[in-house]
């Protein structure tokens, strides 16, 4: 296959959305290979898993940069271009980019978010909020970041997970990431191949290429 696009990532937490990227990765004919791991936290557990995968990966804590957003951005920006980024994926990172690395990769910045947006946008409770609300579906969401609203972006794929009565936050984010670690690597594979198509505040997913006769 040709040569396979570098991906960029983006944590915060446990590192179970990019542990499902790495595994996507390890088939030779998956388009994308992980490149480089960036967290903000240097106690976070997914920058564990990248070494364990033998992908590079760094913390970059505000607190190394005055408390500057915008300067730590700027700094992962250079860290992502030294490796050749051309896709970033933002796989339970709990900050908002700053405009300017938004514009550095338009349209190619990719987020996982626990629900189907536009409900429950915005900040890291969306499964808390489900719950406390009554809702008796949720589920998970794929979309382009880009200026403005906060989870606002276009979506690129979704999926629902039924609530159940007895569903407390930890059952309910467990079968949620189930159906994240499904959508993600489909959602980079997708990226990746040309297959997803801007018109105006929607993507649409072009079919796969017809394989060429033997």
């Amino acid at each position: 296959m040709s040569e396979r696009t570098p991906v960029g990532v983006l944590v915060s937490g446990a590192g179970t959305n990019l542990d499902a990227l790495l595994h996507a990765c390890r088939d030779p004919d998956f388009p994308a290979r992980v490149s480089l791991v960036v967290s903000n936290r240097r106690s976070a557990h997914a920058l564990d898993v990248a070494l364990g995968w033998g992908v590079p990966a760094v913390a970059l804590p505000q607190s190394d940069f005055g408390g500057d957003p915008a300067a730590r951005d700027r700094e992962i920006r250079a860290r992502f271009e030294e490796a050749g980024v051309r896709l970033v994926v933002c796989a339970g990172y709990d900050r908002i980019l700053s405009e300017a690395f938004l514009d550095a990769y338009p349209d190619a910045i990719l987020n996982v978010h626990p629900s189907l947006l536009p409900a429950f946008a915005g900040g890291m409770d969306a499964i808390e909020r489900a719950l406390a609300r009554g809702v008796r579906v949720t589920g998970c969401t794929v979309q382009l970041l880009e200026r403005g609203e906060a989870d606002g972006g276009p979506i690129v794929l979704q999926a629902a997970v039924p609530v159940e009565m007895d569903d407390d936050a930890q059952t309910l984010r467990r079968r949620i990431h189930e159906r994240e670690w499904e959508l993600l690597p489909k959602a980079v594979a997708l990226w990746c191949t040309d297959r997803l198509k801007r018109e105006g505040h929607r993507i649409r997913v072009l079919p796969a290429p017809a394989t060429a006769p033997v």
